[in-house]
């Protein structure tokens, strides 16, 4: 699935190691995952679900998911998970210490996807064998720090430093004006109103602006249109990232 993610659980003697999903803010593993997990056949995980569902614990449409998966022969087939809910009820079954272990860490990532927004695999990540899905990450934040508003709030964070220091002021509307027209001056040889003067255009959608979502136009709004950054084109934006990191 396209916004899931990929953790590594390992238990603390390291014997067991699963490639856990993250969606719909909860942790999912497949039946073969449970039986490595509780270390039990795969009759006894079946028994205990299948217990689970009947005595009405839990309601089976809403902790069982069908995700698509790519197996060994490279092929895709839609494999079905169950959720962090499943997972304590077998464990509670089962009587097992790594039902514990396992409880305690996915509480843990899950806190800190529901609360940063992300939870990232740092063993993958450091292991290199997931250099595709680093090189995304690196795309991602630098598109999240080319954001008007988060960039100028960097700069802010360092010109709030003076004790003279006033938001208001003349001097400080100037400082920033300047310094947004030096960056888009490098990398396109125009100023912020040269920019929009130059490159608004009724005929074309968006009225020429590139730097934007075309697939979310809904969200336009009036203000965008006056934001020089909007009208850069692709590699304009790349330099200017660079720049800005």
């Amino acid at each position: 699935m396209p916004n899931s993610e990929i953790l590594i659980y390992q238990n603390p003697d390291g014997k067991i190691k699963i490639d856990v999903r993250l969606e719909e803010e909860s942790v999912w593993l497949t039946q073969a995952q449970l039986c490595e997990l509780f270390q039990k056949s795969k009759a006894t995980i079946s028994e205990h679900i299948k217990n689970i569902f009947e005595e009405g614990e839990l309601e089976e449409s809403s902790v069982v998911r069908n995700f698509r998966t790519t197996a060994i022969d490279g092929k895709n087939y839609d494999t079905k998970y169950y959720n962090l809910d499943v997972i304590i009820s077998v464990g509670y079954r089962v009587k097992s210490p790594q039902g514990t272990q396992f409880r305690i860490w996915a509480t843990q990532r899950l806190k800190e996807y529901i609360i940063k927004g992300f939870a990232l695999n740092d063993d993958r990540f450091k292991s290199g064998t997931s250099m595709n899905y680093f090189n995304e990450l690196q795309e991602r934040i630098r598109d999240i720090r080319l954001s008007e508003r988060f960039f100028y709030q960097k700069i802010k964070d360092i010109y709030t430093t003076s004790i003279d220091y006033n938001p208001k002021d003349e001097k400080t509307v100037a400082f920033f004006k300047v310094v947004q027209n030096k960056l888009l001056w490098a990398i396109s040889q125009q100023t912020a109103a040269e920019l929009v003067y130059r490159r608004v255009d009724a005929s074309l959608p968006l009225v020429g602006m590139q730097a934007f979502d075309k697939s979310n136009t809904v969200s336009i709004k009036k203000s965008d249109v006056s934001i020089a950054k909007n009208y850069l084109n692709e590699d304009e934006l790349k330099l200017l990232g660079l720049l800005v990191e």
